[in-house]
């Protein structure tokens, strides 16, 4: 019989310590989709699932055995969110024009939290490899809810009165660079570069 609260419990804290930095794509997202209408807020929140789905899914698949996720190379997903701030920053318009939209489809914003949470699956293999399938139940469970949960601060946050008046001040640049900013600490922090290094030596 499972200790259904110890091992909710237990999820909240993996999933809380890997997707803090998910808070600030998905306020960047939301500020976005209200200034440009780009992406949906329904979008948003399906790109979310989606990303966060496939990357669980890979960890549960590499976690039975059946996949080996090469580390760090998944790393490389970093500069996804670099091409996309540098492509906005490139295109970006007048100042008194809508920032234009870093990411506009369920699919970037899937690609997107895919790219910032790559790093997760080298948590989560572990922990669903020592888990029993009604604790993996629970712990799915627990994921899904708190992707609804970040998603609602992250919309709270888009739709601050500070937050919005910034964006609306800065957002032709900050916005895109935020978005370089996430895939250079994914490149940074993975250690692929080094990897990179050592073999174009």
């Amino acid at each position: 019989m499972i200790d259904v609260i110890t091992a909710a419990v237990g999820a909240a804290g993996v999933f809380a310590a890997t997707n803090l930095d998910d808070i600030v794509v998905l306020t960047v997202l939301f500020v976005a989709a209200r200034h440009s209408g780009r992406p949906r807020p329904w979008q948003i929140v399906a790109g979310q699932y989606a990303g966060i789905g496939a990357l669980v899914a890979i960890a549960v698949v590499a976690a039975a055995g059946l996949l080996v996720v090469p580390d760090p190379w998944p790393g490389l997903l970093g500069l996804l969110p670099i091409g996309l701030g540098i492509r906005a920053l490139l295109s970006r318009a007048d100042d008194d024009e809508p920032p234009p939209a870093v990411v506009g489809s369920l699919l970037g914003v899937a690609g997107v939290t895919v790219a910032n949470g790559a790093d997760n699956i080298a948590v989560y293999v572990p922990v669903f490899r020592s888990l029993d399938p009604a604790t993996g139940l629970v712990w799915l469970l627990v994921f899904a809810l708190l992707v609804a949960v970040w998603c609602a601060v992250a919309a709270a946050l888009g739709g601050h009165p500070r937050v919005v008046a910034l964006v609306g001040r800065a957002g032709h640049w900050l916005v895109p660079v935020i978005f370089i900013v996430i895939g250079a600490t994914i490149l940074l922090t993975s250690g692929v570069l080094p990897h990179l290094a050592a073999l174009l030596t």
